[in-house]
């Protein structure tokens, strides 16, 4: 069966998605079009380059996650210039490593740009902090930034979605103006975009699943708030996750697909192989689960 699928962002927890997918495959569900935020945005990157479980599992195995804290080569020398990048370049990571890594993985698909994909298989989230919008790639391009969605990198379009802000130096596109947005992480407005695929029952033309990576096995759970300290991150999480948590409640939760990983920090880069296999075998059965009574 053929299924359209959107992947949540969850930063190193995306290791689970190599588990969905093996579930997938095992069910002989086929990606058609993908979508997804930050982490999402990787898998959904390489499904609709044309990779199969197989070949993402193996390219996940050989990531090294720690090398892709790349800093500037004089924070490196003087690590007390490393707030001066932070201050200044926004960022404490250049985040070229991944961007790299990504690109030599596509180009092995001969994949580069938009115009070698298929029209429609492949939809990045992204965050304008200039313009204040949520933007997809490529669909936004023209409209807000007059740019030709055809000629715009793939790896580029990932790398921006998993821009971690203040992490990752944000990457930046020069619009109608001539003014640069400054892009980051898909996930500071839309962490889980299902509604990307979102049309009139009638036309739609085959199943959409979404996979969330949540803290939890549920898709919202209270949070008890005693301080200004633990409300912090809750602002945090509350912004990424209102606009989805909104449309989520509205549509079939039956088609979601939520993979708790309350055990691993979104950004541990030093995270160990037994995490990795956990990860895995946690996506891989919740998957299962969700299949054996999912009806399509």
């Amino acid at each position: 069966m053929k299924i359209d699928a959107v992947f949540s962002g969850g930063g190193v927890k995306g290791f689970a998605y190599v588990g969905v997918l093996e579930s997938w495959e095992e069910k002989n569900l086929q990606v058609e079009r993908a979508a997804g935020t930050s982490a999402g945005a990787i898998i959904a990157g390489f499904l609709a380059a044309g990779y199969h479980y197989k070949d993402i599992k193996e390219l996940m195995k050989t990531l090294d996650v720690e090398k892709l804290a790349d800093p500037p080569w004089l924070s490196k020398v003087l690590p007390v210039t490393k707030w001066l990048f932070l201050y200044y370049q926004l960022g404490l990571y250049k985040g070229e490593k991944l961007e790299a890594w990504l690109g030599e993985a596509l180009a092995r698909q001969n994949i580069y740009q938009f115009g070698d994909l298929k029209p429609g298989v492949l939809k990045v989230v992204v965050s304008d902090l200039s313009l204040g919008k949520l933007i997809v790639i490529p669909d936004d391009l023209e409209r807000v930034y007059g740019l030709q969605p055809e000629t715009f990198s793939v790896a580029a379009a990932i790398r921006m979605s998993a821009g971690f802000p203040y992490f990752f130096m944000p990457k930046r596109i020069q619009g109608k103006n001539k003014e640069k947005s400054v892009i980051v992480d898909g996930g500071l407005l839309s962490n889980f975009p299902l509604w990307i695929f979102a049309e009139d029952e009638k036309k739609k033309a085959r199943p959409v699943i979404g996979v969330k990576l949540t803290d939890t096995s549920t898709s919202m759970e209270p949070r008890e708030i005693r301080n200004a300290l633990n409300m912090f991150p809750r602002l945090f999480a509350t912004m990424k996750q209102a606009h989805d948590n909104r449309y989520i409640s509205k549509s079939q939760a039956d088609h979601i697909i939520f993979v708790p990983t309350p055990e691993v920090s979104s950004m541990n880069f030093n995270i160990t192989e037994e995490s990795r296999e956990k990860l895995r075998q946690i996506g891989k059965e919740s998957s299962e689960s969700f299949l054996r009574t999912w009806s399509g």
